[in-house]
């Protein structure tokens, strides 16, 4: 018998829940008026945490010139039906980063945050794309004028792993 904490457990990252090959698209400067990509692959192997409530990310990332390991963390909110993201990132293992906070609809999430980067005040936003569950998709911007434009600088593109 499902308890009623059990039965009111979040579906919106079960699309994510396995092992992944990734793609990587990220510019080679960030918050300037770079325009010059680097592609790159990856893993991910996702599973489920904390009751249902939460996941966690391992992520390799093979960066031409340094290939490293991270971490995604999230967590479920029920009172605010939030999620929180946090990502530590294994070249700086005594950072855990600002959580980018938000919610999906319609199989879109938009999770935001507000960081400074390299001295800069920027609000950072994630926004996820589970429309297709076979290619699901991330994508990370900033914004320095408070969210006026935004700059895409990353985007991850997932295909699931046999």
């Amino acid at each position: 018998m499902l308890t009623n904490y059990e039965c009111n457990t979040p579906k919106d990252f079960d699309f994510i829940i396995g092992d992944w090959s990734v793609k990587h698209r990220r510019l080679t400067c960030f918050l300037t008026e770079c325009d010059e990509w680097i592609e790159f692959t990856g893993t991910s192997s996702v599973q489920k945490t904390l009751g249902g409530f939460g996941n966690i990310e391992d992520v390799q990332l093979q960066l031409p010139t340094s290939p490293y390991r991270a971490i995604a963390l999230r967590s479920y909110d029920s009172m605010s039906q939030n999620w929180s993201i946090w990502w530590l990132d294994g070249r700086s293992p005594n950072t855990l980063d600002v959580p980018v906070v938000g919610q999906f609809k319609q199989g879109i999430g938009e999770f935001f945050a507000d960081e400074v980067i390299k001295g800069v005040p920027v609000k950072v936003r994630f926004t996820w794309f589970s429309t297709n569950p076979n290619t699901p998709r991330w994508e990370q911007a900033f914004s320095k004028d408070n969210g006026a434009t935004w700059q895409t600088n990353w985007i991850m593109t997932f295909a699931k792993r046999m």
